[in-house]
């Protein structure tokens, strides 16, 4: 009786793991639409600002979503991802961004953090769809196939030459101090 309690124990206890496996997947990928990303009034700064940048409207027809570029595709870096993200909700709920004036003045220090997460993984959101082997870099005008190959050459991550091109890029503050630009 014990060995038939334990498999029914066992059972319940693997099926229910299996429906929270599914219902958290399907809760991250809920949570990788575009409408959900911008569904907080300061991320529709954002997305104005995306919806005039060849990453949303190109001849091709390919676009790339918000979690394209700021969410991994590997669980862990996902889930520290999500994790981080969770201020964004957190600041527009207790009122820190939740205007234009005050996104604004914040967003040197939200697209730095950006960048310096961008630089220290070698933009691998980018490498997604930009990786350096599957450019054809005889394809490019001049000034494209110059710096894309001296970028290479010198181990130069997307972000270090690409900051403006799905976000306006803010303006550096005056009294920004050497630490927090590092």
């Amino acid at each position: 009786m014990t060995q038939k309690v334990s498999l029914g124990l066992a059972v319940v206890i693997f099926i229910a793991g299996m429906v929270f496996a599914g219902l958290f997947n399907v809760g991250m990928s809920a949570t990788n639409e575009m409408d959900f990303c911008t569904s907080c009034h300061s991320m529709k700064i954002n997305l104005e600002e995306y919806k005039e940048t060849v990453h949303y409207k190109s001849a091709s027809g390919v676009r790339a979503t918000c979690s394209d570029c700021h969410v991994p595709k590997a669980f862990v870096p996902k889930m520290v991802v999500k994790v981080i993200a969770a201020k964004d909700v957190y600041h527009e709920i207790v009122g820190t961004i939740d205007t234009r004036e005050k996104y604004e003045a914040r967003r040197w220090q939200m697209a730095s953090r950006v960048w310096a997460q961008m630089q220290a993984n070698d933009s691998r959101e980018c490498r997604s769809c930009h990786d350096w082997d599957a450019m054809d870099l005889a394809e490019q005008d001049r000034t494209a196939r110059k710096r894309h190959g001296r970028a290479r050459d010198e181990g130069k991550t997307c972000i270090d030459c690409h900051k403006g091109i799905a976000h306006e890029e803010p303006d550096e503050p005056e009294d920004v101090e050497i630490s927090e630009q590092g």
